[in-house]
């Protein structure tokens, strides 16, 4: 079996693993819902997370009587929920012992600071900082706590 993500499904099959029609599908592309690969002559190509999100929008919208407009939102929201606790998991990684100081960059990229690195770097990001008029924010843990 393909893996989850792996975009191997023609338009007919994934409707068929969905229950629903190949017209159903290319709505709910066109609209957003669910947005497959493409191939070189344009072909949409479903993963298994794909037909999932499409059966999905069908309990949604049958069963609790949501509209398009507002399954959108959900599935966005939920988007955004999956990609915010990946970026908790990765700050939590940064955390961890030996590897405790972070700055948040003016562009607003995280970055670590290695321990040899720290008082330097911490340094030069609030001149660097100072003098862009712009704020970096500096975070750390003391070591002795």
């Amino acid at each position: 079996m393909p893996a989850e993500n792996a975009q191997v499904y023609v338009i007919s099959v994934a409707a068929e693993l969905a229950g629903m029609h190949p017209q159903t599908l290319r709505q709910y592309d066109r609209l957003g819902l669910v947005s497959p690969a493409r191939t070189r002559g344009r072909g949409r190509r479903y993963s298994l997370r794909d037909i999932a999100t499409l059966r999905e929008v069908q309990r949604l919208s049958q069963e609790e009587g949501i509209n398009l407009a507002g399954i959108k939102r959900i599935l966005d929201l939920q988007a955004e929920v999956e990609r915010l606790s990946a970026q908790v998991d990765y700050l939590r990684g940064l955390a961890e012992p030996g590897r405790r100081v972070f700055t948040a960059h003016p562009s607003g990229d995280v970055v670590a600071i290695g321990r040899s690195r720290r008082r330097r770097a911490v340094a030069d990001r609030v001149v660097e900082s100072a003098e862009r008029t712009e704020r970096a924010i500096v975070l750390w843990r003391p070591t002795g706590r």
